[in-house]
């Protein structure tokens, strides 16, 4: 009895709370698995798929009323608690969500009647493969837009600049020009009859007449005209539509008497009435194809029959 004595002393006392753990009901944890799950974002039609394992464990009863189906409830708790987070959410950015979800889920929580502590991990969201489709699609058109609201901004802003500013009159636009060409005043002044085109082309307005002189004359149609010969710069007069349509024939080679001059020149004729020019439709007739009465034997006075 003494060496039990001296044995039991040695050892020491067991701990109070040790005891408790031998003889406490072990706690019973569970889980169960969901996939797929529909819940809704922040746009109509559009829902997340959720899958998780949902973990609970039992509360102390507070009621007479007993748990049936546990699992049912962790389930439903933690669905509530996801939709909560993913009613608010754009679904476009799914795994983003999918992050959020898993931190917000991830810690063991009452559900309302106080009977379960409820969790979720292995948390996954996406969206299906149709909706992520549309979205994809939706994205490219948003981009596109951006890119063509830029882009027409940036034409508007030049137009204005040009109109309003460059090309507002010819002295505005001779400034620029010599900004253009650093400085070079020999190019400057060659240019000055092109500029002043292009001002009055701007504004619709004629050339001014102190700038008629620095027009570029029309040539002749006889292709040996000397230089001598042209008149002077103050009869000079624009050229006119069948004078460049006459240049555009000479250019492509098509020569006086050539069938084809008269051919282009009635359907040029035709396309232009169809705008309601009909006077420049009607010059381009006489002077590529005039009246029958004009070229026949009656008129080789050089005059119309009846004058």
């Amino acid at each position: 009895m003494a060496a039990f004595k001296i044995a039991a002393a040695r050892r020491g006392s067991v701990p109070v709370d040790f005891d408790e753990q031998r003889t406490a009901v072990p706690i019973e944890r569970r889980e169960h698995r969901v996939s797929c799950v529909a819940l809704p974002s922040q746009w109509a039609d559009y829902d997340f798929l959720f899958s998780a394992t949902v973990r609970w464990y039992p509360l102390e009863a507070t009621g007479d009323d007993p748990v049936l189906s546990p699992a049912g409830i962790a389930v439903e708790t933690v669905l509530d608690r996801a939709r909560a987070i993913t009613e608010q959410r754009e679904p476009g950015r799914a795994s983003l969500v999918q992050h959020e979800l898993s931190g917000a889920l991830s810690r063991m929580r009452p559900d309302r009647a106080g009977q379960l502590q409820v969790m979720a991990e292995n948390v996954t969201l996406a969206l299906r493969e149709h909706d992520q489709e549309r979205l994809d699609k939706l994205a490219e058109v948003r981009k596109d837009k951006a890119v063509w609201e830029h882009q027409r901004k940036y034409e508007q802003s030049k137009r204005e600049y040009l109109g309003e500013d460059v090309l507002k009159d010819t002295g505005s636009a001779v400034v620029w020009w010599l900004a253009k060409n650093d400085d070079h005043l020999e190019k400057t002044v060659a240019d000055l009859g092109l500029l002043a085109q292009l001002t009055s082309a701007a504004n619709d307005t004629d050339v001014p007449d102190r700038l008629r002189d620095f027009l570029p004359q029309p040539q002749g149609n006889r292709p040996d005209l000397d230089v001598v010969d042209a008149p002077p710069a103050s009869f000079v007069r624009e050229p006119t539509a069948a004078d460049h349509f006459e240049a555009f024939l000479s250019g492509m080679g098509f020569a006086d008497g050539d069938d084809r001059r008269v051919m282009l020149a009635k359907q040029i004729a035709d396309i232009i009435k169809t705008q309601e020019r009909n006077e420049t439709a009607e010059e381009l007739l006489r002077r590529f194809d005039p009246p029958a009465s004009y070229t026949s034997g009656d008129d080789a006075a050089g005059e119309p029959p009846g004058l």
